[in-house]
């Protein structure tokens, strides 16, 4: 190839790459200026673009945290559903194995309430959990954990008591419920709560725990009608 040819071919690869380092460099600090700079090499509607998307995003993720907590919370009493009960207990159990801490569960299950349903209407029913539930929010501390884990069946997650207090506690549970009245229909209504205690240490198991709560809940429940 003559020189002539060879110098031409050569200063126009010279020239393409020069243009490919130029676009690159350029390229670079686009990424890497400030925001205000980078800000500045957006047109205003690809502003107006991105501001929008932000707001469609932050709604999102708002609706998704509410969707969250009502998968979590019971619809009629507000308090943690058995699928938001039962990650809390997983959630305490970790935390009492990890830092040797203690708590109590406790399983209550409503008597009675099905003969309420049957002879007044589930309307009845349900004014009976409604005070249930005030009655279980005002005798324990903000930071022990209620839910319902369906129908007439409630559970309460205890921090940092002995065996001896939970047991006590599971009892004045039982006398507040207890102590509760209701006029359906021109008659006086009571009704009342069997409850079941499972001890929370460094060994428990979140499914051992509701079982034996809750067999200690079933014990209970015959003691109570025989007492009856």
């Amino acid at each position: 190839m003559p020189a002539k040819k060879k110098t031409k071919a050569t200063a126009s690869r010279t020239a393409k790459r020069r243009k490919r380092s130029v676009a690159a460099r350029k390229s670079a600090r686009a990424r890497t200026a400030p925001a205000a700079v980078r800000q500045q090499l957006v047109p205003d509607g690809g502003k107006q673009v991105i501001r929008r998307l932000k707001g469609q995003l932050a709604e999102a993720e708002k609706r998704i945290e509410a969707l969250q907590a009502l998968s979590d919370t019971d619809f009629l009493l507000d308090i943690l559903n058995r699928r938001g009960f039962e990650r809390e207990l997983h959630r305490s159990i970790a935390y009492i194995k990890r830092y040797h801490a203690s708590g109590a569960l406790i399983v209550l299950d409503v008597d009675r309430l099905k003969p309420i349903n049957d002879a007044y209407g589930h309307a009845a029913g349900d004014e009976v959990l409604k005070a249930i539930t005030a009655v279980l929010t005002s005798e324990v501390r903000s930071s022990d954990v209620i839910g319902r884990l369906g129908g007439d069946e409630f559970a309460v997650l205890l921090w940092n008591l002995s065996e001896t207090d939970a047991k006590a506690k599971a009892a004045s549970l039982e006398q507040a419920i207890d102590q509760l009245a209701f006029v359906f229909g021109g008659s006086t209504i009571t009704t009342g709560a069997s409850a079941g205690v499972a001890i929370l240490g460094p060994h428990a198991e979140a499914g051992k725990a509701m079982e034996e709560a809750d067999s200690a809940m079933y014990v209970r429940k015959a003691q109570r009608r025989h007492e009856a």
